[in-house]
Protein backbone atom coordinates (compact mmCIF):
# COMPACT_ATOMS: atom_id res chain seq x y z
CA UNK A 1 0.00 0.00 0.00
CA UNK A 2 1.48 3.35 -1.13
CA UNK A 3 -0.41 6.34 -0.34
CA UNK A 4 2.35 8.39 -1.50
CA UNK A 5 2.31 7.09 -5.28
CA UNK A 6 -1.12 7.89 -4.70
CA UNK A 7 -0.77 11.77 -3.60
CA UNK A 8 2.01 12.07 -6.40
CA UNK A 9 -0.56 10.69 -9.46
CA UNK A 10 -3.38 13.15 -8.11
CA UNK A 11 -0.71 16.40 -7.79
CA UNK A 12 0.13 15.47 -11.37
CA UNK A 13 -3.68 15.53 -12.34
CA UNK A 14 -4.08 18.57 -10.30
CA UNK A 15 -1.65 20.27 -12.33
CA UNK A 16 -2.41 18.65 -15.67
CA UNK A 17 -6.02 18.61 -15.67
CA UNK A 18 -6.71 17.97 -19.11
CA UNK A 19 -7.84 14.35 -21.20
CA UNK A 20 -4.58 14.61 -23.12
CA UNK A 21 -2.39 14.45 -20.08
CA UNK A 22 -4.98 11.61 -18.27
CA UNK A 23 -5.18 9.43 -21.63
CA UNK A 24 -1.36 10.15 -22.42
CA UNK A 25 -1.17 8.77 -18.25
CA UNK A 26 -3.65 6.45 -18.07
CA UNK A 27 -1.33 3.18 -16.59
CA UNK A 28 -0.04 6.24 -13.49
CA UNK A 29 -3.83 6.59 -13.19
CA UNK A 30 -4.18 2.52 -12.66
CA UNK A 31 -1.44 1.92 -10.64
CA UNK A 32 -2.74 4.85 -8.20
CA UNK A 33 -6.33 3.98 -7.83
CA UNK A 34 -5.13 0.32 -7.64
CA UNK A 35 -3.45 1.57 -4.37
CA UNK A 36 -6.51 3.66 -3.24
CA UNK A 37 -8.66 0.38 -3.40
CA UNK A 38 -5.95 -1.73 -1.74
CA UNK A 39 -6.00 1.40 0.70
CA UNK A 40 -9.94 0.49 1.23
CA UNK A 41 -9.61 -3.17 1.84
CA UNK A 42 -7.12 -2.73 4.90
CA UNK A 43 -9.47 -0.08 6.40
CA UNK A 44 -11.80 -2.18 6.05
CA UNK A 45 -10.32 -4.85 7.89
CA UNK A 46 -9.55 -2.35 10.42
CA UNK A 47 -13.12 -0.63 10.58
CA UNK A 48 -14.37 -4.37 10.83
CA UNK A 49 -12.46 -5.20 14.12
CA UNK A 50 -15.71 -2.73 15.50
CA UNK A 51 -18.08 -3.02 12.80
CA UNK A 52 -18.41 -5.82 10.93
CA UNK A 53 -21.40 -5.03 8.71
CA UNK A 54 -19.05 -3.53 6.05
CA UNK A 55 -16.69 -6.26 5.68
CA UNK A 56 -18.93 -7.78 2.49
CA UNK A 57 -18.24 -5.27 0.20
CA UNK A 58 -15.68 -4.96 -2.37
CA UNK A 59 -13.51 -2.12 -2.30
CA UNK A 60 -13.73 -1.77 -6.11
CA UNK A 61 -17.60 -0.92 -5.48
CA UNK A 62 -17.21 1.32 -3.25
CA UNK A 63 -14.97 4.38 -4.57
CA UNK A 64 -16.19 7.27 -6.73
CA UNK A 65 -15.04 8.52 -10.28
CA UNK A 66 -13.01 11.05 -10.78
CA UNK A 67 -14.89 12.19 -13.96
CA UNK A 68 -16.54 15.60 -13.39
CA UNK A 69 -20.01 15.85 -15.20
CA UNK A 70 -19.36 20.03 -15.97
CA UNK A 71 -22.93 20.66 -17.53
CA UNK A 72 -23.85 22.89 -14.71
CA UNK A 73 -20.56 24.27 -13.48
CA UNK A 74 -18.38 27.06 -14.36
CA UNK A 75 -15.49 24.74 -13.91
CA UNK A 76 -14.96 23.05 -16.49
CA UNK A 77 -12.09 20.79 -15.77
CA UNK A 78 -12.64 16.98 -16.52
CA UNK A 79 -11.22 15.67 -13.97
CA UNK A 80 -11.96 15.68 -9.94
CA UNK A 81 -8.08 15.22 -8.51
CA UNK A 82 -9.29 13.24 -5.49
CA UNK A 83 -10.03 9.33 -4.51
CA UNK A 84 -13.47 9.17 -2.75
CA UNK A 85 -14.61 5.96 -0.84
CA UNK A 86 -17.93 5.73 1.07
CA UNK A 87 -17.84 2.59 3.28
CA UNK A 88 -21.14 1.19 4.56
CA UNK A 89 -23.38 -1.59 4.83
CA UNK A 90 -24.60 -1.15 1.77
CA UNK A 91 -22.13 0.20 0.17
CA UNK A 92 -21.49 3.98 -1.07
CA UNK A 93 -24.76 4.85 -1.54
CA UNK A 94 -25.62 7.77 1.55
CA UNK A 95 -27.60 5.63 3.19
CA UNK A 96 -27.14 4.30 5.33
CA UNK A 97 -24.56 6.34 6.55
CA UNK A 98 -20.89 5.35 6.82
CA UNK A 99 -17.05 5.51 6.58
CA UNK A 100 -16.24 8.42 3.93
CA UNK A 101 -12.16 9.14 2.96
CA UNK A 102 -11.05 11.91 0.73
CA UNK A 103 -7.07 11.51 -0.28
CA UNK A 104 -6.51 15.14 -2.53
CA UNK A 105 -3.35 17.11 -2.43
CA UNK A 106 -2.92 20.33 -0.90
CA UNK A 107 -4.06 19.59 2.28
CA UNK A 108 -7.47 18.70 1.50
CA UNK A 109 -8.01 15.10 2.40
CA UNK A 110 -10.74 14.31 5.32
CA UNK A 111 -11.94 11.31 6.76
CA UNK A 112 -15.63 11.72 7.33
CA UNK A 113 -19.13 10.13 8.90
CA UNK A 114 -23.07 10.90 8.89
CA UNK A 115 -25.66 12.27 6.63
CA UNK A 116 -23.86 14.80 3.85
CA UNK A 117 -26.59 14.73 1.17
CA UNK A 118 -29.42 17.22 2.09
CA UNK A 119 -31.90 16.72 -0.60
CA UNK A 120 -33.77 13.29 1.03
CA UNK A 121 -36.95 15.16 2.61
CA UNK A 122 -37.66 11.79 4.01
CA UNK A 123 -34.20 11.60 5.47
CA UNK A 124 -34.02 14.53 7.19
CA UNK A 125 -37.40 14.45 8.73
CA UNK A 126 -36.52 10.82 10.39
CA UNK A 127 -33.42 12.01 11.49
CA UNK A 128 -35.25 15.41 13.41
CA UNK A 129 -37.87 13.47 14.60
CA UNK A 130 -35.37 10.76 16.53
CA UNK A 131 -33.51 14.07 17.50
CA UNK A 132 -36.58 15.38 18.87
CA UNK A 133 -37.57 12.13 20.35
CA UNK A 134 -33.99 10.83 21.65
CA UNK A 135 -31.97 14.27 22.54
CA UNK A 136 -30.46 12.67 25.53
CA UNK A 137 -28.74 9.89 23.88
CA UNK A 138 -27.99 12.51 21.27
CA UNK A 139 -26.86 15.28 23.78
CA UNK A 140 -24.62 12.33 25.54
CA UNK A 141 -22.86 10.50 22.29
CA UNK A 142 -21.99 14.49 21.03
CA UNK A 143 -20.62 15.57 24.23
CA UNK A 144 -18.41 12.41 24.91
CA UNK A 145 -15.10 14.11 25.22
CA UNK A 146 -13.60 11.77 22.70
CA UNK A 147 -15.74 12.59 20.11
CA UNK A 148 -15.75 16.76 20.86
CA UNK A 149 -11.48 16.12 20.56
CA UNK A 150 -11.97 15.52 17.10
CA UNK A 151 -15.23 16.50 15.49
CA UNK A 152 -18.02 18.97 15.60
CA UNK A 153 -21.29 18.46 13.90
CA UNK A 154 -21.96 20.22 10.56
CA UNK A 155 -24.62 20.59 7.76
CA UNK A 156 -26.64 22.58 5.87
CA UNK A 157 -29.13 24.33 8.40
CA UNK A 158 -32.19 26.44 8.28
CA UNK A 159 -32.76 29.55 9.82
CA UNK A 160 -35.26 28.81 12.06
CA UNK A 161 -36.72 25.75 13.60
CA UNK A 162 -38.77 24.24 11.45
CA UNK A 163 -42.55 23.92 12.02
CA UNK A 164 -43.82 20.86 13.65
CA UNK A 165 -40.86 21.17 16.23
CA UNK A 166 -40.34 22.72 20.19
CA UNK A 167 -38.63 26.14 19.28
CA UNK A 168 -37.19 25.74 22.78
CA UNK A 169 -36.03 22.11 22.19
CA UNK A 170 -32.95 21.64 24.03
CA UNK A 171 -31.62 20.59 20.53
CA UNK A 172 -33.51 23.37 18.66
CA UNK A 173 -29.64 23.78 17.21
CA UNK A 174 -29.59 20.46 15.40
CA UNK A 175 -33.46 20.49 14.64
CA UNK A 176 -32.71 23.37 12.02
CA UNK A 177 -30.30 20.68 10.45
CA UNK A 178 -31.16 19.80 6.86
CA UNK A 179 -27.58 17.30 6.53
CA UNK A 180 -25.53 15.82 9.91
CA UNK A 181 -22.32 14.96 9.30
CA UNK A 182 -18.48 15.06 10.40
CA UNK A 183 -15.41 15.85 9.11
CA UNK A 184 -11.59 15.13 10.14
CA UNK A 185 -8.70 16.95 8.25
CA UNK A 186 -5.83 15.08 7.31
CA UNK A 187 -2.31 16.77 6.00
CA UNK A 188 -0.34 15.87 2.87
CA UNK A 189 2.29 14.63 5.40
CA UNK A 190 0.13 12.58 7.42
CA UNK A 191 -0.60 10.39 4.28
CA UNK A 192 3.07 9.87 3.43
CA UNK A 193 3.22 6.91 5.85
CA UNK A 194 0.48 4.79 4.91
CA UNK A 195 0.66 1.87 8.46
CA UNK A 196 0.49 5.15 10.23
CA UNK A 197 -2.52 6.73 7.95
CA UNK A 198 -4.28 3.70 8.30
CA UNK A 199 -4.31 3.44 12.54
CA UNK A 200 -4.98 6.80 12.35
CA UNK A 201 -8.18 6.68 10.14
CA UNK A 202 -9.48 3.31 12.04
CA UNK A 203 -9.15 5.59 15.39
CA UNK A 204 -11.21 7.80 13.89
CA UNK A 205 -13.66 5.83 12.38
CA UNK A 206 -14.20 3.83 15.57
CA UNK A 207 -14.73 7.33 17.32
CA UNK A 208 -17.72 8.16 14.54
CA UNK A 209 -19.46 5.17 14.95
CA UNK A 210 -21.79 6.03 17.93
CA UNK A 211 -22.83 8.99 15.96
CA UNK A 212 -23.38 6.91 12.73
CA UNK A 213 -25.22 4.77 14.93
CA UNK A 214 -27.84 7.18 16.09
CA UNK A 215 -28.41 8.08 12.57
CA UNK A 216 -28.56 4.85 11.61
CA UNK A 217 -31.07 3.80 13.68
CA UNK A 218 -33.41 7.04 12.44
CA UNK A 219 -32.77 6.12 9.11
CA UNK A 220 -33.92 2.29 9.81
CA UNK A 221 -36.97 2.29 7.51
CA UNK A 222 -35.20 5.07 4.59
CA UNK A 223 -35.25 3.85 0.94
CA UNK A 224 -33.60 5.71 -1.46
CA UNK A 225 -35.63 7.62 -4.00
CA UNK A 226 -35.94 5.82 -7.28
CA UNK A 227 -34.16 7.08 -9.94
Amino acid sequence: MNTQKILDYLSALSINNNRDWYHANKEDYKNANAEFERLIEMLMLEIGKFDSSILHNNPKDLTFKIVRDTRFSHDKSPYNPAFRAHISSKGKLPVPVGYYLMIKPGDQSFLGGGLFADMFKDATTMIRNHIALNSEEWERIIHEPEFQKYFTVQGSALKNVPAGYEKEHPQAQYLKFKSWYLEYQIKDEELSDGEAFLAKAAEIFRIMKPFNDYLNRALANFEMPAR
